[in-house]
């Protein structure tokens, strides 16, 4: 047996059950090994709409995800979503061919190419090591929660395995899942005294909170406390229902939701990096705010921000022990009145904090997006952002799993579309490259069957992604692709063009992006107005036999709200 069958099939055993990426010479092997071993492969058609396909569908299952690329091209056309991965921390294995000849024309330092965008590198050195090391790789993708560059050089791919380690690449052992931490006793101690002290306390969830059980801790705990809620962008739908959700906290807060969280005298970030987006540069923390972070690494504590209190810890255990500790410091407290029932003791635990009657009626009334007033500046020709955006949250069905591109137009899809929970958002946002948005609805959908997708696309990103068009409609797949088309880039274009600079070079002529998806076999219809948004509702009430895309001819007139915000600092 030759290593890369034997590492294919150790893969494959080790749990990597979904692989993605662009088979060329060198992959060429290892990818079929994979896929005879039980693995299922998904053949893009661009090494960077591969990358970040595996990028979405290990965030949206949970599992650790694979993608597979030739040597030098194949992983430098990859890198791209590689960095989005990277810097997003997601359990990411990336499996790349490699030359080790300077002289060949594939030679690229692909080492140095994964530490470039934060990305571990990891290699394959021999036939009687290789299985060992693949591991290895997995292990530390899935317990370090990292994206890991495995390289495997040509010559050892081509080895023969002994004889001896050729029947253990099946029986592979599955790496452990990353083990919660658990926060000390002292740093729970403290967060309890600082949550009793709090009178209008705000939780902010991130990316390290997206998990049903951390969710319900925090809601209780948050109720115990009179705590409003909120989430990163990466966590929307986290606490979704909850009547005291603020939705998104950051440059996409709406603004009963900004000012709830600038009142708050305690902000707890929950997995939650509080970085210049979630916290608007800061102007969100009131400066006598006591700011806490919880997170699992260390490294995270006040790395964007100067915290008051860091405690490092699993944010479902930190939430659970702090519930504890705030039960028994109140048992011991109120002694006797502790014995008129768990019911009427919770009672007494909890604290109406910030949750008031005329608080909770706000929220219900105007906290979201679509419930704020706004000015249509719809024409005959093109149609609002915000009316287009209202209207299809009514015509999709809710249970839905949105995958959204960058540019000017982001946010509205973001936050007038609403999402059944944390798993109904794909935010490939930490690197901001536009381009990644139809990619990322289709790593999502192929992780959630059971929902709708929703790919959510400026005209910029459609066009640089418009391969993977093929890749929906090959795989079947019931795909809503959505087109936000200005005609340019309209972040530059609100950016320098109230200045006086020459916008040629981000504008450009009208696009019948419709016939560009019908070509590829989409059901296609161009949007102007409201009433044009009837024939998404017939494809709705049909077999849904061909993936649908929406050519919305949107204004142009205006930058998005949260724009300004997006650009401090560039």
């Amino acid at each position: 047996m030759k290593v890369a069958e034997a590492v294919g099939r150790a893969l494959y055993a080790a749990g990597v059950g979904q692989v993605f990426g662009v088979v060329g010479s060198g992959n060429f092997h290892l990818t079929n090994a994979m896929v005879a071993a039980g693995s299922r492969f998904v053949a893009a058609r661009h090494e960077g709409g591969a990358a970040t396909m595996a990028d979405a569908y290990a965030r949206m299952s949970g599992t650790v995800a694979a993608l597979s690329v030739h040597q030098g091209p194949g992983l430098t056309n990859a890198m791209t979503g590689i960095a989005e991965a990277a810097k997003s921390r997601t359990p990411l294995l990336v499996l790349a061919a490699e030359v080790t000849e300077p002289r060949s024309n594939f030679h690229v330092d692909q080492e140095a190419l994964a530490r470039s965008v934060g990305a571990v590198s990891a290699r394959v050195t021999s036939a009687e090591d290789a299985v060992t090391e693949a591991l290895d790789a997995v292990r530390r993708a899935v317990c370090e929660r990292r994206t890991v560059l495995l390289n495997l050089p040509l010559g050892v791919q081509a080895l023969d395995v002994p004889d001896a380690l050729a029947g253990e690449s099946a029986l592979a052992v599955v790496p452990p899942e990353r083990a919660p931490v658990e926060p000390e006793f002292a740093d729970v101690e403290a967060l309890a005294r600082v949550l009793e002290k709090s009178r209008r306390p705000v939780f902010v969830a991130g990316r390290g909170a997206r998990s049903p059980g951390a969710r319900d801790a925090l809601v209780t705990l948050a109720e115990r406390h009179g705590a409003l809620l909120a989430t990163s962008a990466v966590a929307r739908g986290l606490f979704h229902g909850d009547p005291w959700s603020l939705d998104v906290s950051g440059g996409f807060a709406s603004p009963l939701a900004a000012e709830l969280i600038q009142e708050a005298d305690l902000i707890v970030g929950w997995g939650c990096a509080l970085n210049m987006w979630t916290m608007r540069h800061g102007r969100l923390i009131g400066p006598d705010t006591t700011v806490v972070q919880v997170d699992d690494d260390a490294s995270a504590l006040g790395a964007h921000r100067e915290v008051h209190l860091g405690v490092t810890g699993d944010v479902e255990l930190t939430a659970r022990r702090a519930l504890q500790t705030h039960d028994a410091n109140r048992q011991a407290q109120q002694g006797e009145q502790a014995q008129q029932g768990h019911r009427a003791q919770q009672r007494q635990q909890s604290r109406q904090g910030s949750r008031t009657a005329d608080i909770g009626a706000s929220i219900a009334a105007r906290v979201r997006w679509r419930d704020v007033s706004y000015d249509d500046t719809s024409t005959r020709e093109r149609i609002d952002p915000r009316t287009l955006s209202i209207a299809l949250d009514d015509i999709l069905p809710a249970e839905r799993v949105i995958g959204v591109d960058s540019g000017n137009f982001m946010g509205y899809p973001s936050m007038y579309l609403s999402v059944p929970d944390e798993n109904g958002l794909c935010f490939t946002q930490a690197f901001q490259s536009i381009g990644l948005g139809l990619a990322t609805a289709l790593g999502a959908a192929l992780a959630r069957p059971d929902r709708l997708p929703v790919a959510a696309l400026g005209d910029g990103g459609a066009m640089m992604g418009a391969a993977e068009f093929d890749t929906v409609r090959r795989l079947g797949l019931p795909m809503v692709v959505v087109v936000y088309n200005d005609d340019a880039y309209g972040a530059e274009v609100h950016h320098f063009g109230p200045d006086g600079h020459p916008l040629e070079t981000v504008e450009f002529p009208p696009t019948d992006i419709a016939a560009v998806a019908r070509g590829y076999g989409f059901e296609a219809v161009t949007v102007h107005t409201r009433a044009d948004l009837k024939a998404v509702e017939d494809w709705l009430a049909g077999p849904r036999s061909a993936p649908l895309l929406i050519d919305a001819k949107v204004v142009a007139d205006r930058g998005a709200w949260w724009l300004e915000e997006a650009f401090r600092g560039h």
